[in-house]
């Protein structure tokens, strides 16, 4: 799956979508298309790197994103919860933590993309046969309150954007604590 780089910046219909899903995949494909860019090029060291020993890596913010995709996917493709082997498999990316740091370290970045492009994949392959109408369907959510499925989606790339914006502050600390390290070498 390629993002079509001359339709990025329009919020249009998308071959082989629905016109409401294809605006929804019209944001995500942008909100993804800025993510790799902001982690292109990163070495091992950059991916697993911790501003202090609680926090979250470059690489466990890019498992999440993978991890937070999947879970939606059970959630509102399925219709239900995951199941306690689902949650097992995917709670180092949802919970973070210690079981992030030790779950998402030592990886290349194209562990990471192509983690995240096999969930895109599936995610775009179960939207191309869903009606608009499915977007529109209610359960009760957060604090027992209802919302859509739209909102759900909404959500798995508003998530991206925060944690995109956590890389790039991460890649500065980086930086700067490199630095650093140069002028005492």
């Amino acid at each position: 799956m390629s993002i079509d780089m001359s339709t990025l910046f329009l919020i249009d219909n998308k071959e082989g979508f629905t016109p409401t899903l294809g605006h929804l995949v019209s944001m995500m494909n942008y909100t993804r298309d800025t993510t790799i860019k902001a982690v292109e090029g990163l070495t091992v060291e950059e991916l697993d790197f911790l501003v202090h020993e609680e926090a979250n890596s470059i690489g466990m913010l890019l498992g999440h994103m993978a991890a937070v995709e999947r879970i939606y996917q059970i959630v509102t493709f399925e219709r239900r919860d995951p199941t306690e082997e689902e949650e097992k498999e995917l709670a180092a990316g949802l919970e973070l933590g210690t079981k992030g740091r030790t779950a998402f370290k030592g990886f290349p970045l194209e562990y990471y993309l192509e983690d995240l492009q096999a969930a895109r994949i599936d995610t775009y392959k179960k939207f191309q046969v869903l009606p608009d109408e499915w977007l529109f369907e209610q359960t009760n959510w957060w604090w027992d309150q209802p919302a859509n499925n739209y909102f759900k989606w909404f959500h798995v790339f508003e998530d991206e954007l925060s944690h995109r914006g956590q890389i790039r502050m991460i890649k500065k600390i980086h930086s700067l604590e490199r630095k650093k390290q140069l002028v005492k070498d």
